[in-house]
This record gives C-alpha cells, sequence and structure tokens, in this order.
C-alpha cells in the first residue's frame, strides 16, 4: 500500500506541464538517435548532459530516461525496413526484421517491435520499482567494504561481459581508474596528478572525458566512414496491422523476453545487446519451426525488442538503489546528478522521494508516449536517416563544444574534450572499447574513498574488507566469473580431444 501511496506522488511530480514536456522530448529525441546509426544513447546523453544544467534534478532524470528508453524503440524502425541498426541493440532485430519486410509484413514487425517494447518496458517498471525499493533497504546496512566490493565486482563483471579482448577490457578499467585519481584528494586534502593546472585540481570533469569518448569521436568515425545506405520499405497504416496468428505466436517471446531482459539489465556491462542476443537464442531453442528463424520468424523480433526495452528498467536498478552505475549509459546519468549536487545512493529514496518515484512514474507515461509516437510516424522517423553528414555531424561538434564550456567556462575543459575524442577515435580503430573507461572513471572515487576507510576501520588488514558476509560473496561470486568459462571451456576441449581419439 506504501509503493502506492509513493507512486501516486511520483504521477504528481511526471505530470506537471514542464516534466510532461521532459518526457516527450526525451522521447522524440532518443527516438531519432535510435534510428541514426553511430550516435546511440550513450553518445546523445553525453551531448545532452550539459544542458540539463537548466532543468531541475527530476526534470533531467526524466529527460533522460525518456531517451534511453526511446533510443531501444527507435533502433528497431531502420533495422526493419532498411535492415540497418539505428544502435547496437538492434542489431538482432535486422536478422528477421527485414525478411518479413522483405515479404511485405513490415507493418506487423514494426507493431509488434513497439507493442513488445510497451509490455517490456512496463513489466521492467514494475520490477524497478519493488526491486530498487527492496535493495535500497538492504543497502543501508552496507559499509565501506560493501560498497569497494560492489563496484570491484561490477568492473570485473564488466569486463568479462563487454566482449571483445578481455586484455584490452582491462586496459580500458585501468586508465579509467588512473584518470579518476586527478585531482585533490578527498581524504588527505592534497593534490595529485594535476602537473600544477590549478583546474584540474578538482579532477578531469566527467563531462568533456564523455563527450569526447562519445560525440567528438563519433564525428571522426562517420567523417571517415562510408555512408550505409539501403532501399527503404514503404509502410501504410493499415499494413501495420498483425494478424491473429503473429499475435499468439508473439506473446510468449515477449514476455520471455521482458523477463530475460529485465534480469540481465541487473548485469553490469552492455546489457541491452546481451539481452537481445540471449533471448534471440532461447525462442529459437524453444521454437518448434527453428528452421524459420532467420528467415522472417516474428519470434525473431518479438523477443529481442522486449528484451532490450526491459534490460532498462533492469539497468536503473542499481544506480537508484546502491548509487553505483553497471552501465555506460548509467554512469551518464550519476553524471547528471551529480551536475546538480546530488549523489545517487539508498538513502536517495527517502531523502528526495519526488525525484525517485517521479522518474518511475515518467516511466510509465514515457512508455505509452513512445508508443502513439514511434507507429503512426514511422515513415517520418525512417526518412531522418536522409539527413546529410555534412549537416549532422557539425551540429554534434557544436553542441559538444558549447556544452563542456558553458558549464566551468574553462579553456581546460575544451582541451581535455579535444584530447579524449581524439584517444577515443584511435582507440576504436585499435579495437578498444571505450565503455569501460567511462564507467571506471565514475565508479573509481567511490572505490578508493570505500577502499581506504575500510582499511582505516580494519586498521590496516584486509581481514575487515575482505571476510565479511555480503562482501566475501561478491568476490566469490566475481572468481566464478572468470573462472568458470575457463573451466567450461577446458572441459569442452578435453572432450573434443578424447572423441577424436575413439574414433
Amino acid at each position: 500500500m506504501e509503493v502506492l501511496q509513493h507512486l501516486m506522488m511520483g504521477f504528481a511530480t511526471a505530470a506537471t506541464p514542464v516534466n510532461l514536456l521532459y518526457a516527450l522530448a526525451g522521447a522524440f529525441i532518443g527516438t531519432i538517435v535510435g534510428v541514426l546509426p553511430g550516435i546511440g544513447p550513450l553518445g546523445s546523453m553525453a551531448i545532452l548532459l550539459s544542458f540539463t544544467l537548466n532543468m531541475d534534478a527530476t526534470s533531467a532524470m526524466i529527460f533522460f530516461a525518456g531517451i534511453y528508453y526511446g533510443a531501444m524503440y527507435g533502433g528497431s524502425t531502420t533495422s526493419i525496413l532498411l535492415n540497418i541498426p539505428g544502435e547496437a541493440a538492434s542489431v538482432v532485430t535486422c536478422l528477421d526484421g527485414y525478411e518479413m519486410a522483405k515479404k511485405g509484413r513490415a507493418g506487423a514487425a514494426l507493431t509488434i517491435a513497439a507493442l513488445g517494447s510497451f509490455v517490456a518496458g512496463t513489466l521492467s517498471i514494475i520490477g524497478l520499482m519493488f526491486a530498487a525499493t527492496a535493495l535500497a533497504d538492504t543497502a543501508l546496512k552496507f559499509g565501506p567494504a560493501e560498497f569497494f566490493a560492489i563496484g570491484l565486482v561490477g568492473l570485473l563483471t564488466l569486463v568479462r561481459l563487454s566482449g571483445g579482448s578481455l586484455r584490452k577490457n582491462i586496459i580500458m578499467v585501468l586508465l579509467g581508474l588512473a584518470v579518476s585519481t586527478i585531482g585533490t584528494d578527498k581524504l588527505a586534502g592534497i593534490e595529485r596528478f594535476t602537473f600544477d593546472i590549478s583546474d584540474l585540481g578538482q579532477g578531469v570533469e566527467f563531462l568533456p572525458v564523455a563527450m569526447g569518448l562519445f560525440g567528438i569521436a563519433e564525428v571522426m568515425l562517420g567523417a571517415v566512414e562510408k555512408e550505409e545506405s539501403g532501399e527503404m520499405i514503404k509502410v501504410r497504416m493499415r499494413d501495420l496491422l498483425p494478424t491473429k496468428i503473429e499475435l499468439k505466436r508473439s506473446t510468449a517471446p515477449i514476455f520471455r523476453g521482458s523477463v530475460l531482459g529485465f534480469f540481465i539489465g541487473l548485469l553490469p556491462g552492455p546489457s541491452p545487446v546481451i539481452s537481445t542476443f540471449v533471448s534471440y537464442l532461447t525462442e529459437k531453442k524453444l521454437s518448434k519451426n527453428p528452421e524459420e528463424f532467420g528467415k522472417g520468424a516474428i519470434e525473431g523480433v518479438a523477443g529481442p525488442e522486449s528484451a532490450n526495452n526491459a534490460s532498462v528498467g533492469g539497468a536503473y536498478v542499481p544506480l537508484l538503489a546502491l548509487g553505483v552505475p553497471f552501465t555506460p549509459a548509467m554512469a551518464v546519468v550519476v553524471g547528471a546528478l551529480m551536475l546538480h549536487g546530488i549523489t545517487p545512493g539508498p538513502t536517495m529514496m527517502s531523502e528526495r522521494p519526488q525525484l525517485f518515484w517521479g522518474v518511475i512514474a515518467s516511466m510509465y507515461i514515457g512508455n505509452i508516449m513512445l508508443l502513439i509516437l514511434n507507429l503512426p510516424l514511422v515513415q517520418v522517423f525512417a526518412k531522418i536517416m536522409n539527413i546529410p553528414k555534412q549537416l549532422l555531424l557539425p551540429l554534434i561538434v557544436l553542441l559538444c563544444l558549447v556544452g563542456v564550456y558553458s558549464v566551468n567556462s574553462s579553456f581546460v575543459d575544451l582541451f581535455v574534450l579535444a584530447v579524449f575524442g581524439i584517444v577515443g577515435y584511435f582507440l576504436r580503430g585499435e579495437g578498444y572499447e571505450p565503455a569501460p573507461l567511462v564507467l571506471a572513471l565514475v565508479i573509481g572515487p567511490m572505490m578508493e574513498t570505500s577502499l581506504r576507510q575500510s582499511l582505516m576501520i580494519s586498521e590496516g588488514t584486509l581481514s575487515g574488507l575482505v571476510f565479511r558476509p555480503i562482501a566475501g560473496t561478491m568476490y566469490a561470486l566475481a572468481v566464478a566469473a572468470f573462472v568458470l568459462p575457463a573451466l567450461f571451456k577446458l572441459i569442452k576441449k578435453n572432450k573434443n580431444i578424447s572423441s577424436q581419439a575413439e574414433s
């Protein structure tokens, strides 16, 4: 009953004209970002981060939630109509969505994608509402050792689940932790690694780093890459209605994708991308007609599209309950809160209930807005792909420059923006993903403070850091995450050798 009362208070906050406008703006921008390849929700949130200074904290969170959900919706449009994924989480949708479009069922695929996203988004918000509340109550009992364990395990799991080279992911995390140490030591009060530059006394700001890695670097990559093009399949309004058979075949995948996506969203790493692949493989394994997958199976659209939206709700749980971002996009949300002087964590629910419940209520409203926006305007959003790079890329650079300079009026921030833009460009070229660096930059200060506080409490011994029930359990899970995959791989290799020897 208390949860419902808080939710009603949240709807009163979210339903104000200003917050409704920001929810609509976020949903609209997010859908456009989802349609445009390359930028993604992370890049757009980083670029627009400084502009949230003109909003209050609640409006900023509502705005970013709309962008995140909108990007998940919008990515399916070009995947189905053009076979070009707007963002990484929509890659799987291309496999069956475009095949359906070639068979004249593009409208049905778009409708199922939108309905699946709506159902999954709604269910994940319900999960977020109860999971974050329960976890926040438990987290009030956490000490420095537990928060250090959460940060360390989060980064280790991110390194394992991010894909690509394990060595390169570890290098990115270590680089992010190194950058996070620049500035004034919070416990000792002395400056370190500032190179006698006074503006670095407050540390390297998150904003220019994020904008450089995901804004300027994307512009540089976009400038040298060849534009993707494809023949867009036209969809009429009457084509949007799926058949009864398509609806029936989509129902179970939508609910399965919602559950899978929410729980995968709780894990560190690119959860929207991982959830889509897991959902697709699950549906293919459970299907009575697995041979249809890749040739236009409606389940191959319904499951993954539901999973990537549900993962957004899951990603908000550790952020709102613990104050620890497990995904790069959530790291940007933390940056927005810190710009407003708010530190997310277990006390936020009691100290700022209007912010916490207002954001959750806005997600319900934003979900409805996205459903209304995406289906009637599908052709309009798809035509955004025709915007020439010569117009789009300079606009992004301008937004980055104005956004970074407007926060502190610091030329050092502009220099950091340029440096990390160039660094991000070369990192991508060498196969390094900058997302672990950003996450380590945000989590690093919390981990350092928690580590040192824990060692002070235990008088310098590691027992107080490791041999605590919650912290010890988390370290055991982290070790398992690294050891078990290697162990399974070794067992499989030995089995193959044995079978070859027998034959």
